[in-house]
């Protein structure tokens, strides 16, 4: 999977925007996935200029499928909502 791939999959679900950023950065209260100066790829919670909850991936396939999965954990606590056939 990719990051273009997985911004149809939130939208095709859904998923509020406002709960994840695809270009990482600072950003409020978000799951995001970005690329860093290594070519490493990061998946983290941002909490202003913090990254909270940072794991790493060699693979672009093996963040977003890590992205999918914290932002599913999100939508199942704050809306109830699940995508066990989807995930």
């Amino acid at each position: 999977m990719t990051v273009k791939e997985l911004k149809k999959f939130f939208k095709d679900h859904l998923v509020p925007s406002r709960l994840y950023k695809m270009k990482g950065g600072n950003h409020k209260n978000r799951i995001c996935i970005t690329q860093n100066k290594k070519k490493e790829w990061e998946v983290y919670f941002s909490e202003g200029k913090t990254k909270i909850g940072l794991m790493r991936f060699a693979t672009e396939s093996e963040a977003c499928q890590r992205m999918k999965e914290e932002v599913c954990k999100v939508m199942e606590q704050l809306y109830g909502l699940s995508w066990k056939g989807f995930a």
